[in-house]
Formats: C-alpha cells, sequence, structure tokens
C-alpha cells in the first residue's frame, strides 16, 4: 500500500513533465480495524511561503463539519433529548417554510438529517434563484447575517417538495446545528464540544482556528497549477452540478461575528477526523449506542443520490458497487468537504479513510480521491 498511495499523492504534487499538479498538499490516513495502514502527509500547507504539510496540520473543514453535527445529534437521540419524528417547530417555532402547493410543511429531526427536508444551497440553484435573491448564506461567504437572520431567510422561502419524499443536499445541517444549540442552551460551538469533541479527546477541531500558524493555505484548480484563494472566491462547475456557484470566504474562519454553521464551520486536522470515523466504525462508541448508530445509517428514500448510493444521516450510503463503479462494500458510507476533503468507511471490511487536501475541487471530487481509493483497494486485495 505504501509504493501505491506513495505513487498517486506524487503524481499528483509534483507529476510527470508535460503535466500540472492537481493538489498542492494533502493529509491522507487509511485505518483498519482502528490500526493505521499508512499515514502520510505531502506538499504544501503555503506553498508560496515553502510550509510543508504536516500530520497536525488544520483545515478548514467545510462539509467535513458535517459528521461532527451528526454526531451531537447521535448523542441527543441517545439521551432522548431528541427523536427523529420530532418536528423542528419545538425548537424553531418560526421555522414554517411552505410546500409547493403552497400548504405548511411538517418538517422532522430526521428529515434535517437526511436532506429531505425540501431545502437546497444556493449553490445547486440557477445564480437568479430563490437562495440567491434572498442572499442566503451557506457557511462559506463573509456575511453579516446572524444564524437565525438567515435560517429567517431560508423559512421565508418555499421548499423544493414535500418533505420525506426526496433527498436535496442542502442548509439543512446548519438548521440541525441551531436546533443542537437550542437544546443544549449554549453555542454551538460549545454544543459540539461537550457532545463529541472533548469526549474524544479531540482539542484541535471546533469553530476557531487554535494554531493560525498550523493552518492551511487554500488553493483552487485551474487549467494550470492549483492558485492561492482570492479573499472572495467563486466555484463554478457545471457538471458536479455547481450551477450557482460556491462563495468561498478564506477569511471567514477568522471573523468573530460569523454565525456558526453546522453545514461547513469546522476547522480541524485529519487525525481528529480520523478519530470521529473510529466512533462511526464501531457503531457509535463511546458517544451512543449502536442502535442510534443504526438509525443514522438508515437509507431510507428511494431515489439514488448519485448512481449506485442512497443517503442516510449525511453521508452517502453505498448500495450497489457494481452500479458505482467502485471497489467498496455494500453499506460504506462516504462525503467529503469542497474545500478538497474526501472521507469514507467501509464497515466490511472495518476500513476507514481521511484524504484532507488544501485544493478545491480536486480534493473532493477529482481524480485524485478515486486513485487513492483505487490504490488503498489494489493493495488490499494483494494480501488476500
Amino acid at each position: 500500500m505504501q509504493h501505491l498511495l506513495d505513487t498517486v499523492i506524487d503524481n499528483a504534487i509534483h507529476p510527470k513533465e508535460g503535466l500540472s499538479p492537481t493538489i498542492v498538499g494533502t493529509v491522507v490516513l487509511v485505518s483498519q480495524c482502528g490500526k493505521p495502514l499508512y499515514q502520510r502527509a505531502a506538499g504544501y500547507a503555503d506553498r508560496e511561503n515553502s510550509v510543508a504539510m504536516q500530520p497536525d496540520t488544520l483545515f478548514r473543514l467545510s462539509s467535513v463539519t458535517k459528521p461532527f453535527v451528526t454526531a451531537a445529534v447521535g448523542v441527543l437521540l441517545e439521551q432522548g433529548k431528541l427523536h427523529l419524528d420530532d418536528r423542528i417547530t419545538k425548537w424553531l417555532p418560526w421555522f414554517t417554510p411552505l410546500q409547493p402547493d403552497g400548504t405548511l410543511s411538517a418538517i422532522t429531526i430526521g428529515h434535517l438529517l437526511t436532506h429531505t427536508a425540501g431545502l437546497n444551497y444556493g449553490f445547486s440553484e440557477p445564480p437568479d434563484g430563490p437562495y440567491h435573491q434572498a442572499q442566503v448564506s451557506d457557511g462559506l461567504d463573509t456575511t453579516s447575517l446572524t444564524l437565525e437572520e438567515n435560517l429567517r431567510r431560508i423559512a421565508a422561502l418555499p421548499l423544493l417538495h414535500q418533505p420525506g419524499t426526496a433527498v436535496q443536499y442542502s442548509v439543512a445541517t446548519d438548521v440541525l446545528g441551531a436546533i443542537i444549540a437550542n437544546v443544549c442552551n449554549a453555542p454551538l460551538d460549545k454544543a459540539i464540544r461537550t457532545l463529541v469533541t472533548e469526549p474524544l479527546g479531540i482539542v484541535d477541531s471546533g469553530f476557531t482556528v487554535t494554531d493560525p500558524a498550523r493552518l492551511a493555505v487554500p488553493y483552487i484548480n485551474t487549467d494550470k497549477a492549483p492558485r492561492p484563494m482570492q479573499k472572495e472566491e467563486i466555484l463554478f462547475d457545471q457538471e458536479a452540478g455547481i450551477t450557482g456557484g460556491i462563495h468561498f470566504s478564506p477569511d471567514r474562519i477568522f471573523a468573530p461575528e460569523a454565525f456558526l454553521s453546522g453545514g461547513a464551520g469546522m476547522v480541524g486536522t485529519a487525525h481528529d477526523v480520523e478519530r470521529l470515523l473510529q466512533v462511526l466504525r464501531t457503531g457509535g462508541t463511546p458517544l451512543f449506542s449502536k442502535q442510534t448508530m443504526e438509525l443514522l445509517l438508515t437509507d431510507t428514500v428511494k431515489q439514488e443520490t448519485m448512481p449506485g448510493w442512497g443517503f442516510a444521516a449525511s453521508w452517502l450510503v453505498l448500495r450497489n458497487p457494481l452500479v458505482a463503479s467502485t471497489p467498496q462494500s455494500p453499506g460504506t458510507i462516504s462525503w467529503g468537504g469542497v474545500y478538497g476533503h474526501h472521507w469514507f468507511v467501509d464497515f466490511e471490511r472495518d476500513l476507514s479513510v481521511v484524504i484532507l487536501t488544501n485544493t478545491a475541487p480536486e480534493g473532493l471530487y477529482g481524480e485524485f480521491t478515486i486513485d487513492i481509493r483505487n490504490g488503498i483497494y489494489t493493495a488490499l486485495a494483494r494480501k488476500e
């Protein structure tokens, strides 16, 4: 495995003559049965200043924030403070968007977890869509809005569909973050510390940067080499469904006035993410029971989010490896982050994989992540 993955990483950072690099730096962790199979930090955390990537480099996690919030919901489910069929108006009585037919919605905790609430992200709609017109923040951009103000704007917009009938990746996890804060009677950052990170011994992952010198510079892919992101950056990718543009504001993480985004607002290390994946791999231990973990793994929506993949609690669930063209086992869960991250847990093989990069979008859905994945399974097959 060492040689296979080293080759993939080296080719992405320092390709052969005539080819352009696709990533600037990465930390890749592969574990089986909770024991490391492969660990490497490579490339640059800051290319322009020749700062090498380190195992403890901090990354803007973007949607890798979501599994931390999902884990917090799991703890509250375990404690009986939340139930999947609870209506969210119990905590946010004003969050009552209308369904497409004009009737009131009945959104539940389960709908938010599975992204079946009928909400959306602005990047998934046309540039003149309702989320853009209402100036809704997706949690990545610089904004003066408070969390409640942002959610009130969302609640004033019509839903895409009746809750529970279809998956649409959305700001649902930001709504969940507001509910967690309400249930815990504490800001979301403190609630996540109490419910998730402190019990796991995680000290670097949170909504503020513990050590700015360790924070990776973010880069964006171009036709040539990746370049540093500007203070305000917009990514369009029609093929990936990013029609409305993802608005990056890298300095948002340093803005004390920025609302705490449960969908995209955390910063952390690869080892911290790997520690959380071990909780998922082992059925919830030590945060919650296997029964609660099964609730978070339940893939209930009939549609396929992507060919061969269903959807559960803020992550994909692999239904058919052949259709998905992947060597992963059925039931594998996977997701990532738009700043350039990817992760998955293959329960059948007791395998957990974290790929954090500082290059968007290659580290999320580019060939790099596919080559790493295929290299892992090729190496495992050779051992069998």
